[in-house]
């Protein structure tokens, strides 16, 4: 049974992170290889808010989420500055340098041997230790998410997100400031992300860099393109998919190294197949296919 709840709390994680990332991604078509950078930042902030400070667990969210936000801003505002591929390569160069930040400030985040003894959520008194509580505070996070992407992406500022998506150029003419729009989603969606962190740092009670790698950037993306660009419904039915996908290994009885290599081979077969047969993915109704 904990088993079970612990896939479920999982899938409730990156759904929250899947919704984060195609709400840039997928609505506003800002392809970005970032997002894990933006996760581990909230747990690195979390947990070092928890560890030494002993803050409660919604502060210490809301530090990981500011914290996130304030980066997320320092790294739009260059970047966005250039399009299509060339912005795919910056948010991979901070991809880059955030992990080995994490992996060398070994002062501050523990470097490659990380910082235990993260405590479990406590909230206005209450602690949150078994998994059922948390399987209830992950799903609470989740639908807050996809509340408020729901309620952004039908907004205005929503629809002028899918216009920029379509077409940057004609949005501009109407005179639009695009690049406000982008900075706006960019830090919106740093800071679900960090949420997210914030929420696995507490769960895992562990974190180390090789949580936060560009593989697992990939990993978030392939969860929006399966799921579907552009869909609510598809960023929670791609976590349950991609998520509860290489659980099945377990039951093949492979050595763990292996298992590991498969996962990432699917990972990447599945990218393959929606982008040449179904780009838009399962419940999607934009392409990242160039039109």
């Amino acid at each position: 049974m904990d088993y079970l709840l612990h896939i479920l709390i999982l899938i409730g994680i990156y759904t929250l992170l899947s919704v984060s990332l195609n709400l840039i991604s997928g609505y506003a078509g800002l392809l970005s290889v970032a997002h894990a950078a933006l996760f581990g930042v909230g747990a690195y902030i979390a947990a070092l808010q928890a560890l030494p400070f002993h803050l409660s667990f919604l502060p210490a969210l809301l530090c990981a989420a500011v914290g996130a936000g304030v980066i997320s801003l320092l790294i739009a505002a260059p970047s966005l500055r250039i399009h299509d591929d060339y912005f795919v390569l910056a948010t991979f160069a901070f991809q880059v340098i955030a992990f080995s930040v994490m992996n060398n400030w070994v002062d501050l985040t523990g470097g490659p041997m990380g910082l235990p003894g993260i405590p479990p959520p406590q909230i206005l008194g209450f602690t949150v230790s078994s998994h059922v509580q948390f399987l209830l505070l992950t799903v609470a996070l989740a639908t807050f998410a996809l509340l408020l992407v729901r309620r952004l992406v039908r907004s205005p500022f929503g629809r002028v997100l899918t216009a920029i998506r379509e077409d940057e150029v004609f949005a501009q003419s109407l005179g639009k400031n695009i690049t406000r729009y982008k900075l706006q989603v960019f830090v919106i969606g740093g800071a679900l992300a960090a949420a997210a962190g914030a929420l696995y740092a507490h769960y895992i009670s562990f974190i180390d860099p090789t949580s936060f790698t560009v593989q697992e950037s990939v990993f978030m993306l392939a969860i929006v393109i399966v799921g579907g660009s552009g869909s609510l419904a598809g960023s929670v039915a791609g976590a349950a998919f991609l998520v509860s996908l290489p659980e099945a290994l377990r039951f093949l009885g492979l050595p763990s190294s292996v298992a590991a290599n498969v996962r990432q081979m699917l990972y990447g077969a599945l990218l393959v197949i929606c982008m040449m047969f179904r780009p838009q993915g399962l419940l999607g109704g934009f392409t990242f296919r160039k039109r």
